[in-house]
């Protein structure tokens, strides 16, 4: 890190592709012989650089939007390797999706389906498709990424979810290949998907029922990670967990796992600008901010910070802050950091996921570098902004 800090310079994220490779292995491997697909959420991070190493590692993904899959279709991935969810797909995103003939759309309201049929017909195809149902499941680690209450906009209740299935099961352009839930993320217990597998399965038997056969059921993601103290379920739990639902309908399991794959593969590097102390209380300015990563202040989420070289000494404890002109412009307050001075290197742990993908251009701060790293080499993945980009378009 010491080496990118200089060569790169700061702020900076990188990531580790050992970290991501080990994490997708434990997550695939997990679930042994069951037939499943990683479908990683692209939301979480989608550099095209981690997206290779992703589509290398043989992964599906989940898309929410047209540029993700324009992404994906950049690095070449199949469109048989794609799942399409989101609560407001276009006419044309819808479009190219079925263009690009993408495994599963994850339908989430009536309008929805028969826009998605419309354009089917235009296309003279038929559209693989998947009910996304609300399983009124209260999961998520802060209610902005929390998904499976019926307060939120996500998905459809199971009565309406059930209509629709039986009214579209002769479809001539919707073909009903499965069936989807998402409750939330960061989860740190496996209780949520307990509740919402019941759920499921019994859903999946009652259609079984009606003459309607489901080839895949899509449990999304939302498995947590550790930030500071959490204590995530391990892999091989959530799996089991998962598999004590699945295996008994005879489904091919899809899951949608984003920021336990790419999140602690992730840190940023950031250089003290200076230090001040006001009243007792101490700062410690630094040169990335909130535009650089918004989960400080969007989500009330704590990352650990560390200096990059230890020092002895006593930790004392200080507020770390970066530039931008707003009181919420704090990556954390009353940190144990110890001793530091102007240029020290501190490196903010677990950015992997919803980082720079969140990152803005606000008080007109180019965004940062983004670095891969393999092994004991490094390589640009994304260039950092120049001032010239702050105007481009404009």
């Amino acid at each position: 890190m010491d080496e990118a800090a200089k060569q790169v310079g700061t702020p900076a994220y990188l990531y580790s592709r050992a970290s991501i490779e080990q994490a997708y292995r434990r997550m695939d491997s997990a679930f042994g012989a069951l037939p499943h697909t990683i479908c990683y959420a692209v939301k979480a991070n989608s550099n095209l650089g981690i997206l290779r190493v992703f589509a290398a590692l043989g992964s599906g993904f989940d898309i929410v939007s047209g540029g993700e899959l324009y992404r994906l279709r950049r690095i070449g991935v199949p469109g048989n390797r794609i799942v399409f969810s989101g609560a407001g797909k276009s006419r044309e995103e819808i479009r190219e999706a079925l263009r690009a003939r993408i495994l599963l759309f994850n339908v989430e309201s009536p309008a929805e389906l028969d826009l998605l049929a419309s354009e089917a017909s235009r296309l003279r195809v038929r559209a693989p498709s998947s009910i996304r149902v609300n399983p009124d499941v209260q999961a998520g680690g802060h209610p902005h990424i929390s998904t499976g209450h019926h307060r939120h906009k996500f998905g459809i209740d199971w009565d309406g979810a059930r209509r629709l299935y039986l009214e579209h099961r002769d479809s001539r352009w919707i073909e009903w290949q499965g069936i989807s839930a998402h409750i939330g993320s960061q989860i740190l217990t496996l209780a949520p998907y307990r509740r919402a597998l019941v759920r499921l399965a019994e859903f999946v038997r009652d259609l079984g029922r009606e003459g309607i056969t489901l080839r895949y059921l899509d449990c999304g993601g939302g498995l947590g990670i550790r930030y500071t103290t959490e204590q995530p379920p391990e892999a091989a739990a959530y799996a089991s967990e998962l598999m004590r639902a699945v295996r008994p309908l005879g489904c091919h399991l899809l899951i949608e796992p984003g920021r336990s794959l790419i999140g602690p593969a992730g840190v940023i590097l950031m250089r003290v600008l200076y230090t001040k102390h006001n009243r007792g209380k101490t700062f410690v300015v630094v040169d990335a901010a909130m535009n650089d990563f918004m989960r400080p202040a969007l989500y009330g989420a704590t990352h650990s910070i560390t200096r990059m070289r230890r020092r002895a000494g006593a930790l004392t404890r200080a507020d770390i802050v970066g530039p931008v002109c707003e009181s919420g412009d704090c990556f954390v307050q009353d940190w144990p950091l110890g001793e530091v001075t102007s240029g020290d290197v501190l490196v903010l742990w677990g950015a992997g996921a919803y980082g720079f993908v969140e990152a803005s251009n606000y008080n007109s701060r180019p965004r940062p570098v983004e670095v891969l790293v393999t092994g004991r080499r490094f390589r640009v993945i994304r260039r950092r902004e120049s001032r010239a980009d702050l105007v481009r378009g404009e």
